[in-house]
């Protein structure tokens, strides 16, 4: 009896490969404390602060009213730190380090290298999710339970939209300007329409203010867990901002 021991070397399956690469993604921001300052203790402090005192008005008239407003603020605030400030920021010192390069003599495709960011990004935002609604049903946030379902599908959207940009901005510039732009970017979105809604802004800015994706996906929760509907213009807005954004990056991103 003779046992065949030649090698067969092979390729795990797509699906095998993303997954392994997300674990990755995953652990590495998961280690970065900056990065969980960003993405956790802000939203989360913010919440508290927002909810528990009046320092800053971000509209209603008691703690419940406030927190209707604060709790889908935060997620998208969330969602903007993850999505956009977060990836950039370490795509782009991937690609000034030779990452992305040496990733292309292994068995990763760029699909898989996507597909795993995408899923490590979505495993973050899964958390953050979970940690801010349930600090805010503790405090007594009860939002509208037809706006819940609007929930997964407005952060996918405004996440694919803002990751988009993420991106692009990683792929074009160096890691050293996409650390600021990402930073200054983050600072600019967040107190544009997210943190604070947009009918707290000077009137002539609003129209303006929901041209911006992180403002029409804060506003978006907003109506959603509050009214338990959604504005088509604003769902438009985040369409056109990631139709443009994956247009971009295909044409311009650079693996090194």
């Amino acid at each position: 009896m003779t046992i065949d021991v030649t090698p067969r070397p092979s390729v795990s399956p797509p699906a095998v490969r993303a997954i392994a690469h997300a674990r990755l993604e995953f652990t590495m921001l998961a280690r970065n404390g900056e990065q969980l300052v960003l993405t956790v203790v802000l939203p989360v402090g913010l919440l508290l602060v927002l909810t528990l005192t009046d320092i800053i008005d971000v509209g209603g008239s008691s703690r419940v009213d406030r927190l209707g407003i604060v709790v889908p603020s935060m997620v998208a605030l969330a969602v903007l730190s993850t999505s956009f400030t977060a990836l950039a920021i370490q795509t782009g010192f991937e690609r000034r380090y030779g990452v992305l390069r040496r990733i292309g003599t292994t068995p990763l495709t760029r699909f898989d290298v996507l597909t795993g960011k995408a899923l490590a990004v979505l495993a973050v935002e899964a958390a953050q999710v979970t940690a801010l609604g349930g600090l805010g049903w503790a405090l007594g946030w009860r939002p509208d339970p037809v706006g819940l379902l609007w929930l997964v599908p407005l952060v996918l959207l405004g996440s694919a939209a803002l990751a988009s940009l993420a991106l692009l901005l990683a792929g074009v510039v160096r890691a050293e300007a996409t650390l600021a732009g990402a930073n200054l970017a983050y600072l600019i979105l967040a107190s544009a329409g997210v943190v604070v809604p947009v009918a707290k802004a000077p009137t002539g800015l609003q129209p303006y203010l929901e041209l911006l994706p992180s403002a029409a996906l804060a506003e978006s929760l907003r109506i959603a867990t509050i009214n338990g509907t959604v504005r088509a213009s604003l769902l438009i807005v985040l369409v056109l901002w990631l139709v443009a954004g994956a247009c971009a990056v295909s044409r311009w991103f650079r693996w090194d």
